[in-house]
């Protein structure tokens, strides 16, 4: 493991290092393979009429009660070619104000999460569930995620990403279409409902904040990640 990576490691908090005689540390009780890096499709991407459309209909959207408390919408950012898609919740305050995900606190350990991956956020696509914050980030409703999710979905055909990563509960249910807990959905490869394009889920990065004992169990579940997108065919 380099010293880039560990550094990373240490970011998110995940000091169980040990040193063998005449080995380099590692982490106790996480195999873990050589994890390739997936680097975002080379070249910039002409402007995209579907991604206008796209944009301009989730702006001007008023399906649902959030258009009237939200201070923007937050359409999602990155590489509109990206191998790697990440999907959460809905944005909180931070990501209202600036009208970008994963923003602030949370958005920080995100990168970080990234970058121990070998990723930059540049070369990802994220976006969440919701694109309106709800209020006082309340869980959304499940008519909210209806009117939201055609949006999401859209934008994964557009993407057409190698491998989702879905991180947290509600992000992974409403994804996935069940009630199943995110326990249980942790350490599976899923697919998309409807799809064979597949989703691993991990906990939102607001919840492993609050439970830094967590993150590693995080890690374990970035390692499957990278580790099933070393061994997945390169979206088409």
């Amino acid at each position: 493991m380099d010293a880039r990576r560990l550094q990373y490691l240490k970011a998110l908090d995940i000091d169980v290092w040990r040193r063998r005689e005449g080995a380099e540390p590692v982490v106790e009780s996480v195999p873990i393979r050589a994890a390739v890096t997936i680097a975002a499709v080379a070249g910039e991407t002409a402007a995209n009429p579907d991604w206008t459309a796209l944009e301009s209909a989730v702006r001007g959207c008023t399906l649902c009660a959030l258009s009237e408390s939200r201070t923007q919408t937050v359409f999602g950012v990155g590489d509109r070619t990206a191998q790697w898609m990440v999907i959460g919740e809905a944005p909180g305050a931070d990501e209202d104000r600036e009208g970008e995900p994963f923003v602030g606190r949370a958005g920080q350990l995100l990168t970080s999460m990234l970058k121990a991956m070998g990723l930059e956020r540049e070369q990802v696509f994220i976006a969440n569930i919701l694109k309106c914050r709800p209020p006082g980030n309340r869980d959304p409703k499940p008519e909210e995620v209806a009117h939201c999710m055609p949006y999401l979905k859209q934008q994964i055909e557009l993407v057409n990403p190698r491998l989702i990563l879905c991180v947290g509960r509600i992000a992974a249910q409403s994804l996935l279409e069940t009630d199943t807990p995110i326990g249980k959905l942790r350490g599976q490869l899923h697919r998309l409902p409807g799809t064979e394009r597949p989703v691993v889920v991990t906990y939102h990065p607001a919840y492993l904040l609050r439970s830094p004992g967590e993150k590693r169990k995080a890690w374990a579940d970035l390692v499957f990640a990278m580790n099933t997108a070393e061994g997945l065919a390169p979206s088409a």
